[in-house]
């Protein structure tokens, strides 16, 4: 006599980006999750939203656990506002720059990009810096300035002189005056942090792949702007080079966030992988031991998704461990399917028919849901054929 057991139920990770507009990362696993366990009931689900440094990195860090906090900064346009930042368990403080001086934050881009700046970041960090911190995470993508980090620096007491021995504003429109820079007053405790800084950009601040020419357009640089802007960035750095006594200005990084990357490393920044930092952060390799199925997705995936992007990366945490990847998004770009398939076991759209943007955005969470199901329906069926 034999008898027979049933196969264990699967585990399934899943570790979506944000679908920019519509849900954050955990909403979208949420939905995800949802969807899997309607059409696999016993299925062991483990939810770890994602994110590659920008918009959302923060909400995807504290669903680890942690401290949130509303914090006092300006924002682009130099208005106070109450901004989140968090503490995670092991004391790292995260700063989300989209949070502060976003491209989403109407306030904030309610002034000309020449005319805003960092100074809410280098504000968020001095009020992290009075709580105790000492270990930064800084995320950058999503930023609505142009300002070299002129503004986050001058936060953190850095004077800017023209050739009278005038102030100068930290804002774009005004960086080609700098004459002269005190960096005498830069808060001490700066030197005794350890500061991370996440992107998944490679640019340098300058040229014709710098922070101006290739990010500039998006936050409202406007064609003829781009040589001056572009100019008055370069003339900062040689005089901040000068009196801080180091160069970064071509580094890989320093064209992040309209040259805040910049700042940071001439404050001795170290830079990271956005999706990797937070990969390591929520404990994505541990949820892959022993699981059977990664999940993950974005808002809308191409080529791009390629380079660093936070599906990409949980693709390949996973393939590390033999564990194969679905990438489920808002939409795919058919064009760069060959080149994601190489990278996905399957590539889905939640999209089931025509339809306007706004519907897809409104019904994001029923989507995710019925297609997750569908997907995992599929998955189950082959997973018992090969049994």
């Amino acid at each position: 006599m034999t008898t027979s057991t049933s196969p264990r139920p699967p585990i399934v990770v899943i570790a979506p980006d944000s679908f920019k507009g519509s849900l954050s990362a955990e909403e979208v696993a949420a939905a995800i999750g949802a969807g899997i366990q309607a059409a696999i009931p016993g299925a062991q689900v483990r939810l770890k939203p994602i994110a590659d440094g920008g918009e959302g990195t923060l909400d995807a860090l504290m669903h680890a656990g942690g401290e949130r906090l509303a914090i006092a900064c300006r924002n682009a346009a130099g208005q106070v506002a109450d901004s989140p930042v968090g503490i995670l368990k092991d004391g790292s403080a995260v700063i989300e720059s989209a949070a502060i001086v976003g491209l989403t934050d109407a306030a904030g881009v309610a002034v000309p990009v020449e005319q805003r700046s960092t100074l809410g970041v280098g504000d968020a960090m001095l009020k992290l810096l009075d709580r105790g911190a000492r270990h930064f995470l800084v995320a950058l993508g999503g930023s609505s300035t142009n300002d070299g980090g002129a503004g986050l620096l001058c936060a953190l007491g850095l004077k800017l002189y023209d050739a009278a021995g005038e102030a100068v504003p930290p804002v774009p429109a005004q960086l080609h005056k700098v004459a002269r820079i005190d960096a005498s007053g830069i808060d001490a405790r700066v030197r005794e942090a350890k500061i991370v800084a996440m992107s998944d950009v490679d640019n340098p601040l300058c040229g014709e792949e710098g922070a101006t020419a290739v990010f500039g357009p998006q936050k409202g640089v406007t064609p003829e702007q781009v040589g001056v802007l572009d100019r008055a960035l370069g003339h900062f750095a040689s005089v901040l080079e000068q009196a801080l006594g180091r160069s970064a200005s071509g580094n890989p990084g320093a064209g992040a966030a309209g040259g805040l990357g910049y700042a940071l490393l001439m404050l001795g920044a170290e830079f990271r992988s956005g999706a990797e930092t937070v990969a390591d952060h929520i404990g994505l390799d541990e949820a892959l031991a022993g699981a059977d199925w990664l999940i993950t997705g974005e808002g809308r995936s191409d080529a791009q998704t390629l380079h660093g992007k936070a599906p990409f990366i949980a693709s390949q945490r996973a393939r590390s461990k033999g564990v194969p990847t679905t990438l489920l998004s808002g939409g795919i770009d058919r064009k760069s399917l060959g080149e994601l398939q190489g990278s996905f076991s399957g590539c889905f759209s939640i999209v089931f028919g025509p339809g306007s943007l706004q519907e897809a955005i409104a019904n994001a969470p029923h989507l995710l849901q019925d297609s997750a199901g569908q997907i995992a329906r599929l998955w189950q069926t082959a997973a018992g054929a090969k049994r």
